[in-house]
């Protein structure tokens, strides 16, 4: 009689995937971050295996910064097609001109700005949980958050006061306002995403791999040129061969120089890399404070 074992991806996706039928089972009107990025992407190939062939039983919701790669709202959008998902987008822009989101004089970056805007998406939909593809392994206050992870009627995080969490048994109640984050990704890493990717074969948005656009050096990071960042005085624009690890903004995007063209070449990049792929990111150059006090007040 053979024993039957897992190997490590195995592992982690059936640990998501219970994950992701005990939200469908404790909450009444869950969503799924998705963005067209490598993690929301395998969120949804689990969302698939966990339901399917129900349909799948969150819709799918996406910040648009207006700051976002042209490559990743295509993607995003003809992926969502495709599984016959209903998919929300609410715009910073939008939330701007409501007063939802106030932009402070001079400021560029539209990252504190998703913060309100994604309150405000959650409480026009009543949402009580939504699904996000956050990793600990992807920076330290990410890393101090648990599967559930609550928020309060503000849409607050406390990182000191967090509901216990034994023998895969978890707390989704829930008052009135209230919601719960759910990061079913939370013991993957970086090789862990692209390996699943490739046994999967999942498709990704094409910035992921190498490519040649306009760059400049700055802040110790290549940033591409855009209408959005354009070069400053005597900064030298260069084309490069380059692709992404992680995407946010295009304004804070940091390119890697990469020949990566397949999965396996990413994922022997990835195992010879010293920098984390969020080191990459200029939004988060500020540090560990700065993302934990964004975490707060109810960033993704």
């Amino acid at each position: 009689m053979s024993s039957y074992h897992l190997d490590h991806l195995g592992y982690l996706e059936t640990e998501a995937i219970h994950i992701m039928r005990e939200v469908a089972a404790e909450f009444e009107r869950p969503c799924l971050l998705f963005s067209g990025g490598k993690d929301s992407i395998c969120l949804l190939r689990l969302a698939e295996k966990a339901f399917r062939p129900a349909d799948l039983p969150t819709p799918f919701l996406n910040v648009d910064t207006g700051h976002h790669f042209p490559e990743l709202n295509e993607f995003r959008d003809r992926r969502a097609a495709q599984l016959g998902g209903k998919l929300i987008v609410r715009k910073v822009e939008d939330a701007i001109a409501a007063g939802i989101a106030v932009p402070s004089p001079g400021e560029i970056s539209r990252n504190r700005l998703q913060i309100p805007t994604l309150l405000a998406a959650i409480e026009e939909f009543r949402f009580d949980c939504a699904i996000g593809g956050a990793r600990r392994d992807e920076e330290k206050a990410r890393a101090k958050e648990w599967f559930f992870s609550f928020r309060d009627a503000f849409g607050q995080w406390d990182p000191k006061n967090q509901r216990p969490e034994v023998w895969n048994i978890y707390n989704g109640r829930v008052n009135p306002g209230e919601h719960m984050r759910v990061f079913p990704l939370s013991n993957w890493t970086e090789m862990d995403v692209w390996e699943y990717i490739r046994r999967e074969q999942l498709q990704v948005p094409t910035i992921y791999f190498s490519h040649r656009r306009k760059c400049v050096r700055r802040n110790g990071q290549w940033l591409p040129v855009t209408d959005l960042l354009p070069p400053r005085e005597k900064e030298e624009v260069r084309d490069l061969v380059v692709r992404v690890r992680t995407i946010g903004d295009i304004i804070s995007t940091g390119m890697v120089e990469s020949p990566a063209n397949t999965i396996d070449d990413i994922l022997a990049e990835i195992a010879a890399a010293r920098v984390t792929e969020r080191g990459t990111r200029a939004d988060d150059k500020s540090g560990e404070a700065a993302m934990e006090d964004r975490k707060k007040q109810g960033y993704f």
